[in-house]
């Protein structure tokens, strides 16, 4: 089986990346995890590694080439003989396309992780015919570790939707139209018409205020495919602060997508279960890891970079593997500072904030003890005991605080960036 390596977009206002050098030869095995090739943008540099294991074939890109986001440059094959090039793609149309569309600059579906093939296209922020700014949020898109706000990139009106909230668009497909001058017939489409291409729909040229869509619990509410829950980034993080589980809103009936207005709605739900339920109740999972590489990291860090706030960068490396980032607070020896570190920002931006913590860090490597079991509190916990040469990371928290998939992923990303914190900066 065969599966191509595509150039990634590291910034939501990217369009190509400079292949730096090529880590792996045509005809190398690879495994799954293995850096292929490093990429330069104007913000950053950074390896890109494999997303499975076989042996590389079909480079079609040199290195110092510029290459348009989403191409095809190589592929990873199950037999080193396959020499065949990997079909370079085309790069997002920078214009819309020349049928019924209006004339104007294509916005695209962005990518948010090496893995990611689609994007759930949570809401729309403006409507067709709006006058935008480069920087005013568009919509809002989630994959399966990340939701995100996408801005226009560039000032004008938006001239098309090309998809509707609630459905799934390719890495690198085109989302939306940004126009020059008001467009004389704007166009909303679902991505099956885009694809299929018909009549555009003209809506007003100057669009009537959306009516506030009915917050009246409906029977047997459609569920989106594979069971997500369509949120804004801001409504989920509050919900997460606040220990409220949106999916409480869907079992009830109430349409999706969910905003910060609704989280009204749901604390006025029956309760679901005691205090004394949830605690019974609590999640509870724990990983090893062999080898604890925060401390020679740290050193690093602030001989390198004058970091020396330990916490800050511990409480980073924890936020960037959280499913909503949000505020982390790291307790040690007694202490509690909590620290925020802004959407798509380094770990040098980490600061203290008096904001209240989604996750509670509590270090205990210079303890003795070995497993902590405390149960389920107000906020989801994760605790660093001693193993060795390495750790043990427990992580606890309520289901409604956190669901199962949530709950595994956060500790398998925070697990890798504790193991090899250098390999996970980017």
């Amino acid at each position: 089986m065969q599966r191509d390596v595509t150039m990634p977009q590291l910034g939501m206002a990217q369009d190509a990346g400079k292949i730096v050098s090529w880590l792996k030869a045509p005809g190398d095995a690879v495994a799954k995890g293995d850096a292929l090739f490093e990429v330069e943008t104007d913000k950053a540099t950074m390896e890109v590694e494999a997303q499975a294991a076989g042996f590389l074939t079909g480079v079609s890109a040199s290195e110092g080439e510029d290459v348009p986001v989403g191409a095809v440059i190589a592929r990873i094959s199950d037999s080193a003989e396959d020499d065949t090039p990997a079909q370079t793609a085309a790069a997002p149309a920078a214009e819309a396309p020349a049928d019924d569309l209006p004339d104007g600059h294509s916005v695209t579906m962005p990518q948010l992780g090496m893995a990611q093939d689609t994007g759930l296209l949570v809401g729309w922020l403006k409507s067709p015919g709006d006058a935008v700014a480069a920087t005013d949020v568009l919509f809002e898109v989630e994959t399966d570790k990340s939701t995100m706000e996408v801005e226009a990139g560039r000032d004008g009106y938006l001239a098309a939707t090309l998809a509707q909230a609630g459905e799934e668009v390719p890495v690198g497909g085109p989302v939306a139209v940004i126009s020059e001058a008001a467009p004389a017939n704007p166009v909303a489409r679902s991505v099956a018409k885009a694809a299929a291409a018909p009549a555009a729909e003209p809506v007003p040229t100057r669009p009537q205020p959306t009516p506030e869509p009915s917050r009246t619990a409906q029977p047997a509410a459609p569920q989106p495919a594979g069971g997500r829950i369509l949120a804004s980034p801001k409504a989920r993080r509050l919900a997460l602060e606040q220990g409220l589980d949106l999916a409480r809103l869907a079992k009830a009936g109430y349409p999706q997508p969910y905003h910060v207005r609704d989280l009204d709605t749901l604390r006025s739900l029956p309760a679901a279960a005691s205090a004394a339920e949830v605690g019974t109740a609590s999640r509870r999972l724990v990983a090893e890891v062999p080898e604890d590489g925060l401390p020679g990291f740290t050193a690093w860090a602030a001989g390198a970079h004058g970091l020396s706030d330990a916490d800050a960068i511990l409480a980073a490396l924890a936020a960037c593997s959280m499913p909503v980032p949000g505020p982390v607070a790291v307790e040690r020896q007694g202490q509690t500072k909590t620290y925020a570190l802004p959407a798509g920002r380094g770990l040098s931006d980490a600061m203290e904030t008096d904001d209240a913590p989604a996750l509670i860090l509590r270090d205990l490597r210079g303890s003795r003890l070995t497993s902590v079991e405390m149960g389920g509190e107000a906020t989801p916990a994760l605790t660093l005991t001693p193993k060795g040469d390495g750790l043990t990371l427990t992580l606890e928290c309520a289901p409604s605080e956190m669901d199962a998939a949530d709950a595994i992923q956060l500790l398998s990303d925070f697990a890798g960036r504790v193991e090899q914190p250098l390999r996970h900066l980017l």
